[in-house]
């Protein structure tokens, strides 16, 4: 008898108090799972519903092992396809099937994909501070622990400095002023740099919060600090004016994390304006279209740098890792470490020491969930405040 999907959920829990989103689809074979990630932390209900509501019902009694017909079915059923809630519902199905291929096979994920290239993934961790001395101290701990990439911020995004002057009846949001940003980071880097040396590779994220003139400006004055990479200087409708940053300054840039649809990175790619390929895995439907997407950046010399912040589940850290593990053009993974609950919802999780990530040899991608302790952590959808990021005139503007 062939085996069978028999049931498909979503799981919603919290562990570190960020949303998170694990789909689990079972199979007729008595114990035999797989789990994806599908966290779109922002959106948390609307991609359980797409889980639950549209692709349960469309997907069982189908066979598991047609994972790439499985990923045209669930993108294609739709109709309108590219939303980020559809491509996080497919994600977590996706991997999941990945995961149950790996257990049958009774290999781990990686091994299916062409075996290791490297035994480890480098990873950078952040940086933050209210001032550059503070930030230098957060470098300093990071180093001490091994890393040896470290991303530099100060003030969270959009920076910190000065209360801008809004008019009169400004609605409430995250304000910045973008001068004053610009010129506090570079401020930031000469005092880290003057410390560290260069022995470090630094990294920093505008976050897309600069017009695109600025971003070109910016990139060219953080020349001499000789960043690893400059991340995510542009919003995903500002393409052309990459060309711009890549005539005036050599500095690395990486970009994607949001993303959707090869439409948004095919040009970036194809005409060499970026070094790293940033997108979060979910969000563009899961390791089938990221595994295809690693290898269209290897034929034109662009890095991975998957995101892989706080709001991606440890089963979707799992999966950037075994990715890392077998892309020839792996660049360098985002991690933003386990916590003691994390790490008992879901057994498993890849281990850190002295800056590289482990894969553990277990099948399929190596990790499982706790869903009783999962429970114990609920979600709870709310107002999010730092998406609200607005211009000292008031004017909304990209997070």
């Amino acid at each position: 008898m062939s085996l069978k999907i028999t049931n498909v959920k979503a799981i919603l829990t919290a562990p570190a108090g960020i949303g998170l989103i694990v789909v689990k689809v079972e199979t007729s074979d008595p114990g035999l799972y797989g789990l994806g990630c599908a966290t779109y932390t922002q959106r948390l209900t609307p991609v359980k519903a797409a889980v639950d509501d549209y692709l349960k019902p469309l997907l069982m009694g189908r066979d598991p092992s047609r994972i790439e017909d499985i990923w045209h079915l669930c993108y294609l059923n739709s109709y309108w396809r590219n939303s980020g809630v559809l491509n996080n519902a497919i994600s977590g199905v996706d991997m999941a099937l990945w995961d149950i291929m790996g257990k049958r096979a009774n290999m781990p994920v990686y091994q299916l994909l062409g075996g290791k290239a490297r035994e480890a993934a480098a990873v950078y961790r952040h940086a933050d501070g209210r001032d550059p001395a503070e930030v230098l101290d957060n470098v300093l701990r990071l180093k001490e622990e091994g890393y040896h990439y470290i991303r530099c911020q100060i003030g969270g995004y959009g920076g910190i400095g000065r209360e801008p002057k809004k008019p009169e009846g400004a609605p409430p949001g995250a304000y910045y002023d973008p001068d004053v940003y610009m010129l506090t980071v570079q401020k930031m880097f000469e005092h880290v740099r003057a410390k560290v040396g260069f022995e470090l590779n630094l990294l920093h994220d505008i976050h897309e919060r600069l017009h695109p003139i600025e971003a070109v400006r910016f990139a060219k004055s953080l020349e001499p600090y000789r960043l690893f990479f400059l991340e995510d200087p542009l919003a995903p409708d500002q393409i052309e004016w990459f060309r711009q940053i890549r005539a005036h300054a050599a500095v690395p840039i990486a970009m994607g994390e949001l993303y959707n649809n090869p439409v948004e990175w095919k040009q970036l790619i194809a005409e060499q304006l970026i070094d790293f390929i940033r997108v979060h895995i979910s969000q563009i439907g899961g390791l089938t279209p990221a595994r295809k997407l690693a290898a269209l950046c290897e034929a034109f010399s662009v890095r991975t740098a998957w995101h892989g912040p706080g709001d991606v589940s440890p089963v979707g850290h799992a999966a950037n890792l075994h990715l890392d593990l077998v892309c020839h053009n792996f660049g360098i993974q985002e991690f933003s470490g386990f916590n003691d609950a994390l790490r008992e919802v879901f057994p498993g999780c890849p281990e850190i020491r002295n800056g590289y990530l482990y894969a553990n040899d277990q099948p399929g991608f190596g990790i499982d969930i706790d869903e009783t302790l999962a429970a114990r952590y609920p979600c709870e959808p709310a107002v999010i405040q730092w998406t609200q990021a607005r211009l000292p005139d008031g004017t909304l503007y990209p997070p």
